[in-house]
């Protein structure tokens, strides 16, 4: 009989094995039972021992055993028999053939007579089964599995008989499979067993499962039959808290939220925690935060101690991604932040959700919504308010705990980028001393506290920058801790950047300052290490570019200074001119460009007082006659080179000459960069060799053969920011003067130079219409005014 036919009948006709080890066992049973069955006779011998005496064998006819009251323990047995025969062949499990027998007459007695499923588990044939979802062949998996749903089905002792055995880590396995039967039979037993509330947490804790399933729950287009099967059986797994988390972890997030908005209070504060100590995926982040927040925040008003903290940790979490602060304003989150700061304080009830309170008002502040006239409580306080401000102030100079403070300091770092509160918050940090305890914070062994000290204070700089050097200079080890010693590229830390930018951004002509740096020897240090990068490279540290910012910085803030002796000897002894040169030639960073620039103009502005004229002694003079005497015309007088711009002996060390340095071709290179403020400082560098101190005539001359006309007039009409504008026509005005008829020539020629003349005279500030009007009449756009008559 084929296979096929096999399927919906059980084995009869041809004698088969299964039906040899039937006749077999069931021989063996009669006899334990003292029948025997003779083999090819239509009589069965029943054997009765009588009483004392052994069993003799007294034959009955087959008409007398239908007779007899035991023909339905005669089915049983026979039943039982055939159990055990498939048991059997599945033990030896020899032949492909054999099993898939087995299986098919086992498989019809599992269908027909569903009373006989006990005593397929008594048997233990179950185990067996278990042990073929191993089986090489994928038909016998196949059968295997639909056997063992048919097992479970509507039999929730059959369930745990299975899911007590592997059964469940083996058909998970098989989820994987390419065989979409196979696929399909092992969820469909998974979705029997999952009925059962201790198998959901035994499916959901099996390694990988919930992954598969919620894979295969997403994979709808490809598989509709799996994804709606995968479905249910998630649906039944969210019976378990521990699978709900699970899920959550690896993309089903839904479970979760409906636990939490619609569950007890047990289970709500269990999915808070859940939501808390999780990481969710970024996709589900807004999603998360529209349903979770009203929930969460009603926990906060009027939960216990323990609902509280976990919906504030919640909460936290959800406000660590940035877009969603909008959701939680809307709502209602800052009220109730405010009041957890400020007003528990009042009436002393407990203090345990201040640091998260503090915490979602910063995340929800970094987020850049403006928020700053948004009412707080009733009496209209708002964020920018002296309030809010004040009691901030309050709390961090009163030694809070690390992470209090630290939230603290992200708030106020926030709402300095709020013009009504940046005013409040440097009267309140004067007035109340903070500064000094944020400056104490920059050494805190939390890096992260640190971090968030150095970027207030660098905030607040422009605006008490004198207050802050005085405290710094006060703090034992500083400001040269500002500036550790050479390190590896690799240990370049944010931290280390962030305070060599601090540094470099208080006010420059702080002389305290610049003489404390200079008396602890910081910059052969600061040298060193921008040779380190600079041979090593930026790529080496994520951070190394924006520490070389700040080293740079440093240097620069020296040459503001120039004025005291010990920074002119410092300049010159270490070269500043070419190391800032260098800097501007060799780096693509837009920033350090810029700073070199500032510095190198610093520098050039000086070289007039610093270009002398050789002076000769009367020994020399001496000397120099009594040669011209006494030699044949064989030595030659030694020539001095002097500066045709500066009059005198120049040299980039020295003088600080930009000329001797080669800087002004990388200075005009830097006019052609997009970078506003970068252009200007490269403008403002060669300005200083036009200056009325110099021979601006042969400064004329030395530019125009590197076509600084041209350039400048192609500036004026890319970029039009008024201080740039004015430095650019003030350049042209001093070509015009000294060059006259080349220059003007030049000039006049381009039309869309006029045009931008024009708008300037008419739109411009005062001092630049005056300068564009002034090359106006120069170019004879306009009339020009006698000297004969006054206006």
């Amino acid at each position: 009989m084929s296979s096929s036919n096999r399927d919906h009948t059980p084995l009869h006709g041809d004698t088969t094995m299964v039906q040899t080890l039937a006749e077999s066992l069931l021989a063996e049973e009669m006899k334990m039972a003292h029948f025997e069955v003779i083999p090819n006779q239509e009589t069965i011998s029943y054997k009765q021992p009588p009483l004392g005496q052994s069993s003799s064998i007294t034959e009955v006819t087959e008409s007398d055993f239908n007779s007899m009251s035991n023909q339905g323990e005669w089915n049983e047995r026979n039943n039982i028999a055939r159990i055990r025969a498939i048991h059997t062949a599945l033990s030896l499990a020899s032949t492909k053939g054999m099993v898939l027998d087995a299986l098919q007459d086992l498989e019809y007695i599992c269908k027909r007579r569903r009373d006989k499923i006990i005593q397929v588990h008594n048997i233990g044939i179950t185990p067996l089964l278990i042990k073929l979802l191993e089986f090489k062949d994928r038909k016998v998996r196949c059968v295997v599995l639909e056997i063992l749903r048919k097992l479970a089905e509507d039999d929730d002792q059959g369930k745990v008989l299975i899911g007590n055995t592997a059964a469940i880590t083996k058909t998970v396995k098989m989820l994987s499979s390419n065989d979409q039967t196979i696929r399909h039979t092992s969820l469909l037993l998974l979705l029997e067993l999952s009925k059962v509330l201790n198998l959901s947490d035994k499916i959901g804790g099996t390694n990988g499962a919930i992954l598969l399933l919620i894979r295969t729950k997403y994979d709808r287009s490809t598989d509709t039959f799996a994804s709606e099967a995968a479905d249910q059986i998630l649906m039944n797994l969210a019976q378990c808290p521990n699978n709900v988390k699970c899920m959550a972890e690896n993309g089903l997030i839904k479970p979760l939220l409906d636990n939490l908005t619609g569950g007890t209070e047990e289970i709500k504060l269990e999915m808070a925690n859940y939501l808390g100590e999780m990481e969710v995926a970024q996709h589900n982040n807004t999603y998360v935060a529209e349903r979770a927040s009203p929930v969460l925040i009603q926990m906060v008003h009027g939960g216990n101690s323990l609902t509280r903290k976990a919906a504030f940790k919640a909460l936290v979490k959800i406000s660590s991604y940035r877009p969603n602060g909008r959701l939680l304003v809307e709502a209602g989150i800052l009220k109730l932040m405010v009041d957890e700061m400020f007003m528990r304080k009042i009436y002393n009830e407990p203090m345990d959700s201040l640091e998260e309170a503090l915490g979602i008002l910063a995340n929800i502040l970094e987020g850049g919504l403006d928020l700053e006239d948004v009412e707080l409580n009733k009496q209209g306080h708002t964020l920018a308010s002296d309030y809010v401000i004040f009691n901030i102030n309050y709390m961090i100079k009163h030694s809070n705990p690390d992470e209090l403070n630290l939230n603290l300091i992200r708030i106020l770092s926030c709402l300095t980028k709020y013009p009504k509160s940046a005013d409040t918050i440097v009267s309140a940090v004067k007035e109340s001393e903070a500064s000094i305890l944020l400056v104490e914070l920059i050494t805190n062994p939390n890096e992260e506290l640190a971090l968030a000290a150095i970027k207030l204070l660098t905030t607040l700089s422009p605006h008490m920058g004198h207050t802050l050097v005085d405290g710094l200079c006060k703090i034992n080890g500083q400001p040269e801790g500002l500036v550790q010693t050479a390190v590896n590229m690799s240990q370049i830390t944010e931290k280390r950047a962030l305070s060599a930018k601090f540094l470099a951004k208080l006010p420059h002509q702080n002389l305290t300052l610049n003489l404390a740096l200079i008396s602890h020897n910081i910059v052969p240090t600061i040298l060193q290490i921008i040779k380190q990068i600079r041979t090593h490279g930026a790529t080496s540290s994520r951070h190394a570019d924006s520490y070389l910012e700040g080293l740079v910085g440093i240097l620069v803030r020296l040459t503001a200074t120039l004025y005291e002796p010990q920074v002119l000897l410092l300049a010159i002894k270490w070269n500043f001119t070419a190391v800032l040169t260098g800097l501007l030639m060799e780096t693509s960073s837009d920033e350090i460009k810029r700073l070199a620039a500032n510095g190198l103009q610093k520098l050039s502005s000086q070289s007039i007082y610093l270009s002398k004229l050789p002076v000769k002694s009367k020994k020399f003079i001496h000397q120099f006659n009594l040669s011209r005497f006494l030699s044949c015309g064989s030595s030659r007088k030694r020539k001095v080179h002097l500066c045709s711009v500066h009059r005198g002996v120049c040299s980039s060390q020295k003088t600080f000459c930009l000329i001797e340095a080669r800087a002004i071709e990388s200075l005009l290179a830097c006019l052609d960069q997009q970078n506003i403020q970068l252009v200007e400082a490269a403008l403002s560098a060669i300005c200083t060799l036009l200056d009325d101190k110099v021979d601006v005539d042969k400064s004329v001359i030395m530019l125009n053969e590197m076509n600084v006309v041209q350039r400048v007039m192609k500036l004026v009409r890319d970029h039009k920011k008024e201080t740039i504008l004015q430095k650019m026509l003030w350049m042209i005005d001093k070509f015009l003067v000294k060059d006259g008829y080349r220059s003007a020539s030049a000039i006049s020629q381009d039309s869309q130079f006029t045009t931008v003349l024009v708008t300037a005279f008419h739109h411009g500030d005062v001092c630049t219409r005056q300068m564009a009007e002034k090359i106006l009449r120069f170019l004879d756009k306009m009339p020009s005014i006698s000297s004969a008559f006054t206006l």
